[in-house]
């Protein structure tokens, strides 16, 4: 039996309120005040990060404001919510919240004086979150010390010999600035990595099809039957909701189909649907299982059965029939009327009625990442198989991930993949390639690697890390959770109090006790950004 991820999906709100009681005073002060100008990006991107994006006004961009993480001009937008000065909103509210002047007007537009009554004065041009390609900030960045023998002090005590961690458990950090190694535990050791999986998933997805590559779903009219087919292109994001928030609408999709009939004067239609993107069986090895729909190129709104837009939660059986079936209602809506849909596939010779496309790929990894989105990671998973060339099964898309991470030079001896969720348990990563793959998104050289970064989950305030971290280490800590029966894992970054940004991965297989195991490594990762 698989547990799923420990997520509060539907109380991160009330945790988040509270969060500001929490940390510390100038952020209380911080949380009071600012306001959640990052929620029109989530607008923008998904219905998840609508939700969860709202206390994101002042987190610390994994630690980038310090970091000096390079990021070219041309890609900017690529990695989360940026103004139009290259500093992302959130430390524009942050800034401003710590009462702070300046004449920056940080997006605001020209003119704004930012002195009418009640309104916040301009934020100061404190150092942007990603600087030039020079890869520093104004502040200046050092590499961390390399004191080892001061780290495993720190560390051996709650990794190396705590019993919540069970029989099993691995550990690295390194120095984000650098790459170099300061502290080890059995970290060339492949362990099951659980959903830190997915962040080799989102750094094998970026560097195949790259951070503005769009997932899209058309229709085709075949010229010699007449059949309209409704072409699946792995889009889990898909919905048929009739506020789409940014997401493509299977409602537009519908439309936009009826206009290019009714110009043929066409009002009815055989109906099909075409998920042969994808090959192979499409139920995960875990069985069905509410962590995840079948793994099929056309689904609306992941197949859920209820409103929600994340987490756990019941399935149809047959999401593309699904799907196919809601969009001949919305065509009937337009006076097209469609026979009961079934499968088939699109010739070459069918023309394009209309498309439409989800939100950029960098976009779709940060709510893979910050929501532990298992439909995403194996869509993803298996989108890289297809830009490579590999079969778009589950053993294609774990070929294609490694055959990726081993072309960008990373460690992947110890590691298999045998999906892109980590919902398999059979998947197997060492802690030297996760904090390679975190050092790889941190470095000048691969700025379409950030949204690798800008899309973990903030401690104690979003996704699957929002009801955890109630200590000082409360925004500090960005990490990827993973949690399966027997497993607890933790990777990601960590800000230093003198300012060193530091990668870390904590694995601890054959723990039994989930929420024991849970806080160990979470007081290891606040052990890290404690003075």
């Amino acid at each position: 039996m698989t547990v799923p991820e420990l997520r509060p999906w539907r109380t991160a709100g009330p945790r988040v309120a509270r969060a500001a009681g929490a940390v510390r005073p100038r952020l209380t002060r911080f949380a009071r005040t600012a306001k959640p100008r990052v929620a029109r990006f989530a607008r923008a991107t998904a219905p998840q990060l609508a939700r969860i994006t709202r206390p994101k006004t002042w987190q610390y961009t994994a630690g980038a404001a310090t970091a000096g993480l390079a990021l070219a001009a041309g890609v900017v937008t690529a990695a989360g919510p940026w103004d139009s000065t290259g500093q992302r909103t959130a430390e524009r509210d942050r800034a401003v919240a710590l009462d702070h002047t300046g004449g920056t007007d940080h997006g605001r537009g020209p003119g704004h004086s930012g002195t009418a009554p009640g309104s916040p004065r301009p934020a100061p041009s404190a150092g942007p979150v990603l600087a030039g390609l020079g890869g520093t900030t104004t502040g200046g960045v050092k590499a961390a010390p390399g004191d080892r023998a001061a780290l495993a002090d720190l560390l051996d005590p709650l990794l190396k010999d705590a019993p919540a961690l069970g029989e099993r458990r691995a550990a690295a950090v390194v120095d984000l600035t650098t790459g170099k190694r300061l502290y080890g535990l059995d970290s060339g050791t492949g362990l099951t990595p659980a959903s830190t999986t997915k962040i080799a998933t989102a750094v094998a997805a970026l560097t195949a099809l790259g951070p503005d590559h769009r997932l899209t779903t058309r229709t085709a009219l075949e010229a010699d039957t007449g059949e309209l087919v409704l072409v699946g292109g792995g889009d889990p994001t898909l919905t048929a909701r009739k506020d789409a928030q940014g997401l493509a609408s299977l409602r537009t999709l519908a439309e936009k189909t009826a206009a290019a009939l009714k110009k043929r004067d066409v009002r009815k239609v055989t109906l099909s649907y075409d998920t042969t993107l994808y090959a192979g069986t499409d139920l995960h090895p875990i069985g069905v299982n509410e962590n995840l729909a079948r793994v099929t190129a056309l689904m609306a709104d992941e197949g859920r059965t209820d409103d929600s837009t994340s987490g756990p939660a019941p399935r149809v059986a047959d999401p593309a029939d699904a799907a196919a079936r809601a969009f001949a209602g919305f065509l009937k809506q337009h006076g097209i009327t469609a026979s009961p849909p079934g499968p088939s596939k699109a010739t070459g010779r069918a023309a394009t009625l209309a498309t439409v496309s989800s939100p950029p790929l960098s976009a779709l990894v940060e709510r893979m990442l910050t929501n532990s989105d298992n439909d995403l990671a194996e869509a993803l998973a298996r989108h890289t198989a297809v830009a490579t060339g590999k079969r778009a099964d589950f053993a294609g898309a774990g070929a294609a991930i490694t055959a990726r991470l081993k072309q960008l030079g990373l460690p992947v001896d110890g590691a298999r993949f045998h999906d892109g969720s980590g919902l398999d348990r059979t998947d197997l990563i060492t802690p030297d390639l996760l904090t390679a793959l975190l050092t790889e998104a941190a470095g000048p050289s691969r700025p379409q690697l950030r949204p690798v970064l800008t899309g973990l989950p903030v401690a104690h305030f979003t996704g699957t890390l929002a009801g955890r971290y109630t200590d000082g280490a409360a925004g500090l800590v960005r990490a990827k959770t993973g949690t399966l029966t027997g497993v607890n894992t933790l990777a990601g970054t960590i800000t230093t109090p003198d300012g060193h940004l530091l990668g870390f991965a904590f694995l601890a297989n054959a723990t039994t006790d989930p929420w024991a195991a849970q806080t160990t490594l979470d007081r290891a990762a606040t052990a890290l950004a404690s003075p």
